[in-house]
């Protein structure tokens, strides 16, 4: 989609719909846009009393006098209320009023408040139309799938370089892609194959992609205990990008990249079993992120670590009751084959923490549904052992609307995961499960701060929701690369 700055009101385009915003005050509406050369057309219709200018409110009008043929008057709500996310949620409806309505090109007349910059209000929109301008299905009709295709901005003088955003976005599609695809399609080899596109495109990413002999060789046990049972096989994946050489400083995110997830033999009734597909859009957040560092140039080293398989039924599959070693040599009783996600991503965290030695490390894991329990699909739970970098990652996420809670590390829930035969349980109680989940990953970090983020609400909405048009969200992208370049790149 091309984004097209107007110098002015009067020289602008011809399009097929201009966009004209408004504010609710004391129940009716008031214009929001600095500009209204055309309030004597659109007067008589708000005199009507059917707009009143109520947050997402739309009305469609068909001026006489226009350079356009329609106009589509939008409601932002109260300006004192009016907030970055606002801005977003409305432009969304806006996009999709106007692909129903099978339009390509629009203009838009921003809002202008006192207590947001017009750069940021400029951001806002762009980002919303480029993330609600999004379609993935596998319809067989041969209808045209209308996308927007040109976007013009009234905007009083005010433009900026949008290549960022279009990095960050391009990578959120990315992941969207993924764990909008079919498990038969998207593989571990599926995302060896995304891995080693990614190299291909930018000379600073690197990849090292381990296969099932030399996980084993490894001592990857306790990845190559879930990964067994599966026809697919499994692939570790080691993506490394060097965009800051004057430091050796690495900063790793671990994706958990289970690209099915039947629950093993404990196994999943089948409804929580349709969704399972999702199971690796931490891994497809990882990705998404790497790509859009690589494509902004961010002055920042990644690494990006992903145990690719799946967690199948099978003469192989691994048991529960029995005991398996993994990279860091702990020993883990597994009390739950549904409880498979931690021990990937444990032989992951480990063996950062042995390789790369890491100045800090995220992990990110459609881990459990307890968190969906816990915190529905609006935030995610994080877990630190570093506040400094809690915070941070809390302070991103408000700003982009991929938003955390942070939940307890207490040391007393350690004593729940001991075994008599091994050195830790794969799982506690159901009561509490969500916190000891975190507790078990924690035991593979030593000393490196190091987050947790379950993604299991937002990354997989039930239907679809203002920018997120499909199931599949692309969670933790816009949530990393906004704490990465606030707090890291120079």
């Amino acid at each position: 989609m091309e984004v097209i700055f107007e110098k002015s009101f009067d020289h602008r385009k011809i399009t097929d719909c201009l966009i004209i915003p408004f504010w609710k005050k004391g129940g009716v509406a008031e214009y929001a846009s600095l500009e209204k050369g055309f309030k004597n057309l659109i007067n008589p219709i708000l005199d009507l009393g059917d707009f009143s200018g109520k947050e997402r409110e739309l009305s469609l009008i068909y001026p006489s006098s226009m350079l356009e043929q329609r106009a589509l008057l939008v409601g932002f709500g109260e300006e004192e209320k009016c907030s970055i996310e606002t801005i977003r949620k409305v432009f969304s409806e806006v996009v999709r009023f106007a692909l129903a309505k099978k339009l390509k090109r629009i203009q838009i007349l921003l809002p202008f408040l006192i207590h947001i910059a017009p750069l940021e209000v400029i951001k806002a929109t762009i980002e919303s139309i480029m993330l609600t301008n999004y379609r993935f299905d596998y319809l067989s009709s041969s209808e045209e799938k209308i996308f927007l295709e040109e976007t013009h901005l009234i905007s009083q003088g005010h433009e900026m370089d949008l290549s960022e955003l279009t990095s960050i976005v391009k990578g959120v599609n990315l992941a969207r892609d993924l764990v909008n695809g079919n498990a038969d399609e998207i593989t571990p080899m599926r995302l060896v194959e995304e891995s080693k596109q990614l190299e291909k495109n930018y000379s600073d990413i690197k990849l090292k992609v381990f296969d099932k002999e030399e996980i084993q060789k490894r001592g990857m046990g306790l990845f190559y205990a879930v990964a067994r049972a599966s026809c697919q096989d499994p692939y570790f994946i080691h993506l490394c990008y060097k965009g800051d050489s004057s430091t050796e400083e690495q900063i790793v995110l671990v994706g958990k990249g289970i690209t099915y997830d039947t629950g093993g033999l404990s196994l999943k009734p089948s409804a929580s079993m349709d969704t399972m597909k999702c199971d690796m859009a931490g891994a497809a957040a990882t990705l998404g992120c790497l790509l859009a560092a690589a494509e902004m140039k961010m002055k920042v080293n990644l690494t990006v670590l992903i145990a690719a398989t799946e967690n199948s039924i099978g003469s192989k599959a691994y048991k529960l009751g029995d005991v398996y070693q993994g990279y860091s040599k702990k020993t883990v009783e597994i009390k739950n084959t549904d409880a498979e996600g931690r021990l990937a991503l444990a032989d992951c965290l480990a063996y950062a923490v042995d390789v790369i030695k890491p100045k800090i490390m995220i992990d990110l894991a459609t881990l459990t549904g307890a968190a969906l329990v816990a915190l529905g699909d609006l935030r995610s739970p994080l877990f630190s052992t570093h506040e400094g970098l809690a915070l941070d990652l809390y302070s991103s996420g408000e700003q982009v609307a991929e938003r955390l809670w942070q939940m307890p590390l207490d040391p007393e829930y350690k004593e729940m995961l001991s075994s008599k035969i091994a050195d830790i349980k794969n799982c506690g109680s159901r009561e509490g499960s969500l916190i000891f989940s975190a507790m078990f990953l924690k035991e593979f970090v030593k000393d490196v701060p190091w987050a947790h983020i379950d993604i299991a609400g937002p990354a997989y909405l039930d239907k679809p929701r203002f920018y997120h048009t499909t199931s599949a969200t692309g969670y933790g992208v816009r949530l990393l690369i906004d704490y990465l370049m606030k707090h890291h790149a120079k």
